[in-house]
Formats: C-alpha cells, sequence, structure tokens
C-alpha cells in the first residue's frame, strides 16, 4: 500500500492530494475520492499505466476497499514514513493481514531520473534562469524583498511555469541574509546589501533549484573574500560530482576550500541534494552521508557562508551525474556585482 502521493504520482501519472495506491498481484489499484476519480483516469491513461480507480467517500471505505483487494494475503506492506498512528491502528484492527513497514529502500525509487524526467527538470531550470535574467535588474530600485520575491514569481508563472518550486528566498543585508532560509519580508534592498535568492520552478510536477548572492553597489574587501570563498567552494564540489563518489566527497570538497579560507564555521547546513517530485529527496549531499552518486542523479551543490551582521552568500547550481562527470542545468551567471542604487532625498 503505497501513500506517498510523489511516490504515486511517479507510478501512476495521478497528481491529486488524496489516493492510496494498492499493488496485488501484479496489479495495481488507485483509490481515492470522487473531486478525483475522472483526473485519476485521464492522468493515468495519459502516461499508459495500467491501474484500475476505485472510488471511496470515507477513509472506513478505503481501508474496507483494501482488505477486498488484498483477500487471502497474509501480509500488507505499508509506507510506515507517510502514514499517521491512528491510520495504522484501524489498518491494524480491520485489515485482516499482518501490517509489515516497506522496506527502505522504496525511496530510492525515484532517485535515478531517465531522460524524460531530466528534460523537464532542466526546462524548470531555464525558467528560473530567465525569470531572473528578467528581474535582476529591480535589485537596485530600493524595492523591498517580497517586491522581488512577488515578482519572479509571477515571471516564471508567465514563462510556464506551474508555480514557484518552493517558497522563493530574497534575503537582504546584514541581518537576513544572514539566514539561509530567510522568509522574504518588506526589509527594503539598500546600498551596501549582501542579497541571497534562491529561485526555482515547478514544471508538471518536478522541480528546479537556483541559488546566486549579489551585493548592491561596490564590494568591501570582505565581501569580495566572502564571495571568492563560496564561488571556489562551489566549482570544487560541482568538480567532485561523478559517478562512484561518496555524496559525503562532495561536501568535503566544498568545506576544505573554506577551511582553508579560514570560514568553514560560517557554513552552517549541508551541501546538498536530490531533487525530483520532492524538491529534498535522495541522495542528500552532507557530511555523514553515505550514498554513491550514480548516473541520472540530480542534485544541488550550493554552500553557503552566513555571518550576522554581515549578511551572507550562497551560490547554488543543480547538477546531473552523467557516465563521466557531470552536467550543470543553470545557466545564470555567477557575476555578484550590482550598481548602487540612485538614492534620491
Amino acid at each position: 500500500m503505497i501513500t506517498d502521493l510523489s511516490d504515486i504520482r511517479w507510478l501512476t501519472g495521478f497528481s491529486g492530494s488524496h489516493a492510496w495506491l494498492v499493488i496485488h498481484v501484479n496489479q495495481m489499484f488507485l483509490i481515492t475520492d470522487g473531486r478525483y476519480t475522472e483526473q485519476a483516469r485521464a492522468e493515468i491513461e495519459a502516461q499508459q499505466a495500467n491501474v484500475d480507480v476505485i472510488e471511496c467517500r470515507t477513509q472506513a471505505a478505503m481501508i474496507a476497499t483494501t482488505k477486498s483487494l488484498i483477500h487471502g494475503a497474509s501480509a500488507l506492506q505499508f509506507q510506515d514514513s507517510h502514514i499517521s498512528y491512528q491510520l495504522f491502528c484501524s489498518l491494524q484492527s480491520e485489515i485482516g493481514a499482518s501490517l509489515i513497514p516497506l522496506d527502505t529502500s522504496s525511496k530510492f525509487l525515484r532517485r535515478i531520473k531517465d531522460d524524460d524526467e531530466i528534460r523537464i527538470i532542466e526546462s524548470a531550470c531555464h525558467i528560473a534562469d530567465q525569470a531572473l535574467a528578467q528581474c535582476r535588474g529591480l535589485l537596485v530600485q530600493g524595492l523591498s524583498e517580497a517586491d522581488i520575491r512577488d515578482e519572479l514569481d509571477y515571471t516564471m508563472r508567465k514563462l510556464g511555469a506551474d508555480g514557484p518550486s518552493y517558497d522563493t528566498i530574497v534575503a537582504s543585508g546584514p541581518i537576513n541574509a544572514a539566514r539561509p532560509h530567510h522568509h522574504p519580508t518588506a526589509t527594503k534592498i539598500d546600498n551596501g546589501h549582501t542579497v541571497i535568492i534562491d529561485v526555482g520552478a515547478l514544471v508538471s510536477g518536478y522541480h528546479s533549484d537556483m541559488t546566486r548572492s549579489f551585493v548592491i553597489g561596490p564590494m568591501s574587501a570582505e565581501q569580495s573574500e566572502f564571495y571568492e570563498a563560496v564561488q571556489t567552494a562551489q566549482q570544487a564540489g560541482v568538480a567532485t560530482c561523478r559517478p562512484g563518489v561518496l555524496a559525503s566527497e562532495v561536501d568535503a570538497a566544498c568545506r576544505k576550500v573554506l577551511f582553508e579560507a579560514g570560514l568553514d564555521q560560517y557554513f552552517t547546513h549541508g551541501t546538498g541534494h536530490g531533487v525530483g517530485l520532492l524538491i529534498h529527496e535522495e541522495p542528500f549531499i552532507n557530511s555523514s552521508a553515505t550514498a554513491i552518486l550514480q548516473p541520472g542523479d540530480v542534485v544541488t551543490v550550493e554552500p553557503g557562508l552566513y555571518r550576522g551582521g554581515f549578511g551572507g552568500f550562497r551560490v547554488e547550481d543543480l547538477v546531473v551525474i552523467t557516465e563521466h562527470g557531470c552536467r550543470i542545468l543553470n545557466t545564470s551567471p555567477k557575476d555578484p556585482t550590482c550598481p548602487p542604487l540612485q538614492l534620491t532625498t
């Protein structure tokens, strides 16, 4: 019984927000409610998947249907990280079969992307690249973080995205840019600010992810030092991405550069993660990662430096692991310089 909606979409094409997928004796049954039955049949047909759609209005009916579908089975595997304790108890009392947590390897089902998936992700990257190119000039107009965020999201939709891949980050100044996952506010972008823009597009359920950093006006010596270290670290991480390499080695390559620059204490998160139907999925790239990179992995490489009172920088590309190395899917330039604001009194 598959209850992770991303897994269900990958297996069937169904993109709704409520369904179970029961797989039994080489047959697949999608159980959903009346809001989604017509959508499910259309999406399943478009993907040419062999799935029967069953309508159930209540959870009790879904459990009863599942029990009927697996009649005679001694055990039911379930995704233990994707059901509530309440549902587990209901299944345990009603299903008439032993419940067995699905082997954790199931989370790797979607990890290796095929050519069609990579093509969709690359198109999402292209939209984010175009949106940033169109909106970059707004940085020197004295607008707020939220203003820039709104324009980026709107522009991505105009360019064909279904929406932003995640909550777009625009973080500026000595306080906000020091917070890796800052939520844009009414803070005005001003001269001397470091500005982090983390933006991605959503296309046909697949995500993209990219970060570029900027300085408004002339860069100080310290800003130049920090940015050069981040960019060099990011290049080292990308250069390490190839088949057979431990994900932790990519993280180590970035940290080595920052350690040698005496700045590693300001790198406060992991180096990257897989991207697909979820914005964060396998393989994760950090110091404790045990995954070995394989062709078809699509991962971010995104070292950053953050210090309160200074601000921060992050540089991030999305790369696909190829047979002999990797290919960067983003094309946005990494030039951090912006002209100063022409402030009027």
